[in-house]
């Protein structure tokens, strides 16, 4: 989708602190990080959201969460502890639609979330 901003990143469109690519995600700095370790890791092709995803996707959204680890144990965080988060529809606080796996470590992460 050309106006979706991470399909642009994906692309390259749109320059974004980048800390993993391959031909299925792609992972970078969030701009707003909440944690010293916040990043977004993103499916290259769009699926605006969770409730959007069917049996097939199951082997992407796999990937996401395999590169979320992959990346905490690279950043040294894997011991101590991070959380992924998949944020569905805007009551949830999906604000950008195209589906995206929060990654933060590096700090006590509280909960319930807020």
């Amino acid at each position: 989708m050309s106006s979706c901003l991470f399909c642009r990143i994906a692309a390259a469109e749109i320059p974004a602190k980048v800390i993993y690519q391959d031909a299925d995600v792609v992972a970078f700095e969030d701009i707003n990080p909440q944690a010293p370790l916040h990043c977004l890791v993103i499916p290259r092709r769009h699926i605006a959201t969770l409730n959007d995803v069917t049996p097939d996707d199951a082997a992407l959204v796999g990937t996401m969460l395999y590169r979320a680890a992959q990346i905490a144990r690279e950043r040294g965080y894997a011991d101590g502890g991070f959380r992924t988060v998949f944020n569905c529809n805007a009551d949830a606080g999906q604000t950008v639609f195209h589906i995206h796996l929060h990654l933060l470590a590096g700090r006590r992460l509280g909960w319930p979330p807020g």
